[in-house]
């Protein structure tokens, strides 16, 4: 399918971290909001923010670290591993991967056996689990969207808007406790996220406040998975998750959507409608598609959705023979009701035109 190039540049100052790894070699979740295009690396704890500035071009790069606007504690200076972004009632939400990491082996390594053994280490990462809201204004002078810990709500004085998580503990979160218990991803929920274990890689918001949560896996028997959270503030400015209507497990929907064997990328709100980046679920290359979930808003009810009622949009290409493992669909922004911004991790040579920057492509749908 035909798709448009985006030029997208990056600060110099602000784009390479301190294992030397650039920002563009690992975006993963991509939103706009008005003329800001809002990204996020998954090995940060930043995210980025660059401006429309020509027709098909993004500069004016600037940074948010999140410490800043979060209490991360020692989890500050740790990859958050974000996954997802979405917006709505002046708050950008951000929610981390929430997966186990397994260790990766050096195959050219003389030390075979301590090789082998890496691969049976799992590590779990309690920065990833992350769910938070953060206040987000529009700067009338500069017609950017600017973060803030906390500010007056634009439009009624009698409100503050301030920033919040979903409460937990250095180890858990309200989220991966019910999780913990649920018959369908309990099994799931040790395993490492590129080895079909748990995994969130998309977040969506509804204008009523319900967040859709995208997994990248398990999946099941060929079924995709999207959860369906209805989040709250306690009395402490905390966030915890309220009751669902509807829901068999009380606080959270399951939806099933048959994907075709593919696991969810990122999730985006189009009206009553979600689109959905979909992918492999393993550390492979593979199909990569952009589906449309009809009336996904008003599934009053955990769901089982058949391929028949989805629509498949298109397909996304990525890397194979010599780019293998490169070019990989990440994350998918909605510009306007007919076009899609997709960017991509580990990005080919040919998509680095200079440094600091990197192409991403635009479909119509």
């Amino acid at each position: 399918m035909r798709h448009q190039s985006y030029l997208l540049h990056f600060n110099p100052k602000l784009s390479v971290n301190k294992a030397g790894k650039h920002v563009r070699d690992g975006l993963s979740t991509v939103l706009r909001t008005g003329n800001n295009v809002w990204m996020s690396c998954d090995e940060r704890t930043s995210i980025e923010r660059l401006r429309l500035t020509g027709a098909h071009e993004l500069s004016a790069h600037c940074r948010y670290e999140l410490a800043e606007l979060l209490d991360l504690g020692d989890d500050g200076e740790v990859e958050i591993d974000i996954e997802g972004m979405a917006e709505a009632e002046h708050y950008l939400w951000v929610i981390g991967s929430h997966s186990r990491k397994r260790k990766q082996p050096k195959p050219d390594d003389e030390d075979v056996a301590h090789q082998i053994s890496r691969l049976a280490e799992v590590k779990e990462e309690p920065s990833r689990y992350l769910l938070a809201r953060i206040p987000m204004l529009l700067n009338p002078t500069t017609g950017d969207y600017e973060l803030q810990r906390e500010a007056p709500h634009p439009t009624d004085p009698t409100k503050t808007l301030c920033a919040a998580q979903l409460r937990g503990t250095d180890t858990t979160n309200d989220l991966l406790e019910l999780l913990a218990e649920d018959p369908h991803l309990k099994p799931f929920m040790q395993i490492p996220g590129k080895d079909n274990g748990f995994d969130i890689e998309g977040l969506a918001i509804a204008p009523d406040g319900r967040l859709f949560v995208g997994l990248r896996g398990p999946v099941l028997r060929g079924w995709a998975v999207v959860l369906e959270l209805q989040p709250c503030e306690d009395k402490h400015g905390r966030l915890r998750l309220d009751k669902v209507p509807g829901a068999t497990q009380k606080y959270y929907k399951k939806h099933f959507l048959d994907l075709g064997g593919m696991g969810v990328r990122e999730l985006r709100q189009r009206g009553s409608d979600l689109l959905l980046l979909a992918g492999p679920t393993m550390d492979l290359d593979g199909t990569i598609a952009v589906y449309c979930w009809p009336d996904a808003l008003r599934c009053e009810q955990d769901s089982l959705i058949g391929s028949d009622k989805l629509q498949r949009l298109f397909d996304v290409p990525h890397g194979f023979g010599a780019t293998a493992g490169q070019d990989k669909a990440e994350g998918m922004a909605l510009l306007d009701d007919q076009h899609v911004l997709i960017v991509f991790d580990s990005p080919t040579d040919a998509r680095k035109p200079a440094p600091h920057q990197v192409t991403a492509d635009v479909y119509k749908i």
